[in-house]
């Protein structure tokens, strides 16, 4: 569809708050505490922050909890019964204030979900997801959206992006799909009719500071470099990374049994721990760390590009900020970057 551009005015936010509450939307917003803005829901509009760069954690949890129960089971004499999860039950989320490198992860986390499977619940979760994007307007060393195909106002993932029109200004509206048509229908009041508005200038300077063609060619004949051991000698395998990263995928399937019942349970995982590859036999074709931080870097810069026809990294800076040993993607990237091969 066209892109709709549309103003509302700074004020009405909290007023399309209270229309969305009004139509039984749960909303999942940014607030800061101790220092850190996190996703949660959000009962009142008091407290919703817009002043942050980037939050502590992605916004995947909303499509792709990282604990999910999948199925119910129970034994009786007359056998084993499964109940899989009502996906009735999942309810209609906004999901509020997220920067467009989060976004951008939305469909990166989707090729995933859709390669050789389609996957129901997280389709269903996704699908009963509206996303408000917020433009960045501020940006710090650890952002690099721009060098993976991303940009401080990139559109892609959310169904409404909003740029505020400068410190304290009023907000442009992108409608971009026909959930956010949707949205509007029910508070057109609140998206006034508006001037084409040329909104580079009130958004972030990313440069870019690396070629993702140029890198994803390097790593084709990079597999035993001596870089992966240089790089990765920090590295405790803590898997923090992984966990704040809006495009990894990785999850284990776990049984928790109660006697004669129990549930399956979908959880997060990371290929960065020791034992993500280890076999029954006690193998494991990763066995030191160098071994595991080549595949992070190989999954998102060679193999998804090759597989999935995306990247698997959005710039979004967060592993580097989460890491207790100061591992930082961008400086490998770009040392990967200036190797002679």
């Amino acid at each position: 569809m066209n892109i709709d551009k549309r103003l509302v005015r700074k004020d009405s936010l909290e007023k399309l708050f209270d229309i969305l509450k009004q139509n039984s939307k749960t909303i999942y917003a940014p607030f800061s505490k101790n220092s850190k803005v996190s996703f949660r829901e959000a009962d009142s509009f008091s407290g919703i922050t817009t002043d942050y760069i980037q939050t502590t954690q992605s916004s995947k949890e909303v499509a792709f909890p990282r604990n999910e129960k999948i199925l119910n089971y129970s034994k009786d004499k007359e056998g084993m019964k499964v109940k899989g999860i009502d996906l009735n039950d999942i309810p209609e989320v906004v999901l509020w204030g997220v920067r467009p490198c989060d976004t951008m992860g939305i469909g990166e986390l989707s090729a995933i979900f859709n390669w050789d499977y389609k996957d129901e619940i997280y389709n269903n979760r996704l699908s009963r997801v509206t996303v408000f994007g917020f433009s960045c307007s501020k940006s710090d060393d650890y952002c690099f959206c721009t060098s993976v195909g991303g940009n401080p106002g990139n559109t892609q993932g959310s169904d409404i992006l909003f740029t505020q029109l400068g410190e304290n200004g009023d907000y442009l509206a992108e409608i971009l799909t026909d959930k956010g048509s949707s949205i509007v229908s029910i508070s057109s009041a609140l998206f006034e009719k508006t001037e084409n508005i040329e909104k580079e200038k009130f958004l972030a300077e990313v440069p870019a500071r690396f070629e993702r063609e140029e890198i994803r060619g390097k790593l084709e004949k990079f597999f035993d470099s001596q870089l992966w051991v240089e790089q990765s000698l920090k590295c405790i395998g803590c898997g923090a990374c992984a966990y704040v990263c809006p495009t990894c995928a990785c999850f284990d399937i776990q049984d928790e049994a109660h006697g004669k019942s129990g549930s399956r349970v979908r959880c997060w995982d990371s290929c960065g721990f020791s034992t993500f590859t280890l076999h029954t036999s006690g193998h494991n074709p990763r066995e030191v760390q160098s071994q595991r931080w080549r595949q992070r870097i190989m999954h998102k810069f060679l193999i998804m590009p090759d597989r999935l026809s995306v990247y698997g990294c959005t710039g979004c800076g967060r592993c580097s900020r989460a890491c207790p040993v100061d591992m930082n993607i961008l400086e490998h990237l770009i040392s990967i970057q200036e190797v002679s091969l």
